[in-house]
């Protein structure tokens, strides 16, 4: 998280439907599935290969956003298959021009 911070992410907190502190917001959504299974998919493989990840959910935005800076500052390819459509990427951009 430090990483992508750096290269400019912020947390949406828009995407934490709680009503509770920013802090705990920004807690909760640093654990949603896809996260964990990207840091998964980073810490078993190999350098330079592709994450693939499927979900039945759609990826919230706080997510997809997160998604493009790690697949720019790890040069990973993230391949995420949500209920609707697939998401391929790869240098911090998103194959489905953000129309998530």
């Amino acid at each position: 998280m430090d990483r992508i911070r750096r290269e400019g992410y912020t947390p949406d907190l828009n995407f934490a439907l709680h009503d509770v502190e920013e802090e705990t917001k920004e807690k909760m959504l640093s654990v949603h599935s896809e996260k964990l299974a990207i840091v998964f998919g980073l810490m078993n493989s190999g350098p330079g290969s592709v994450i693939r990840i499927k979900k039945n959910l759609r990826v919230c935005g706080d997510c997809h956003t997160a998604t493009k800076f790690i697949s720019k500052v790890t040069e990973r390819e993230i391949i995420v298959r949500d209920a609707l459509r697939f998401h391929h990427f790869k240098e911090g951009i998103c194959s489905c021009g953000d129309y998530w």
